[in-house]
């Protein structure tokens, strides 16, 4: 994983705040390619040994409701690229048109099966697809939906910088986001104006904090937070 040049950048991220975050970034080639690889190699071996219980996942989502195994909602990934994220489905069929983008806790368009996936974080297995990609990273900000991004203020491009992340600080904080936004009135408006910037602030301080060992420290993190672990 190599950054690009500042010159090949999108003409909507060659600005100052970004430019803050790049020059730090552009200092640790050696964390990057490490990182690159631990996703290459971790997720090739988690395909593997998991490939039984996604099997299983699958039937159980099929027995529960009509619709396709996976949900394949566009998202952005670095430098502003599209790409169509993996994910279990957990909702009913067309469920982002029929509600928010955004997900509350007593969503009533979450399935029997989808609502255990998504306590233990499961309905997120599929997306080692698009680490192996190149889409997505173990650690990095959550890759929103395209009209969330368009919301984005220039400093919160720099987290474009790299692969959008399957877990991150932010996700560890947020992990109850649902619950949060279940009593929200306006939940895209509580979200874009109330959530995502606290969200970015834990995203933007974990790039200028990034080193490869600080990856794997939020790794573990997040998988004590899936067990309960408050932080």
């Amino acid at each position: 994983m190599v950054l690009r040049s500042w010159e090949n950048l999108p003409e909507f991220m060659k600005c100052d705040e970004v430019k803050e975050y790049y020059d730090i970034l552009s200092r640790k080639k050696g964390s990057l390619i490490l990182k690159r690889f631990f996703d290459v190699f971790i997720a090739m071996i988690m395909l593997i040994l998991l490939a039984i219980p996604m099997i299983i996942i699958a039937i159980m989502i099929k027995l529960d409701s009509k619709g396709p195994v996976f949900y394949r909602q566009e998202r952005i990934t670095t430098y502003g690229k599209k790409f169509r994220i993996h994910k279990f489905r957990t909702m009913v069929n067309n469920a982002d048109k029929i509600g928010s983008a955004v997900t509350v806790g007593g969503d009533a368009r979450i399935t029997n099966v989808g609502r255990k996936l998504r306590d233990l974080r499961l309905d997120e297995l599929p997306q080692l697809l698009d680490v192996l990609s190149g889409d997505m990273s173990f650690v990095g900000t959550r890759p929103e939906a395209t009209k969330y991004v368009k919301r984005y203020t220039k400093e919160m491009y720099a987290t474009l910088l790299l692969p959008a992340g399957i877990t991150s600080e932010a996700s560890i904080r947020y992990k109850d986001e649902a619950k949060l936004l279940d009593v929200a009135d306006d939940v895209d408006r509580v979200y874009v104006d109330e959530i995502l910037p606290k969200k970015m602030k834990f995203n933007l301080q974990s790039l200028k904090e990034f080193c490869f060992l600080g990856e794997i420290a939020t790794i573990f993190r997040t998988a004590f937070a899936v067990l309960g672990k408050e932080y």
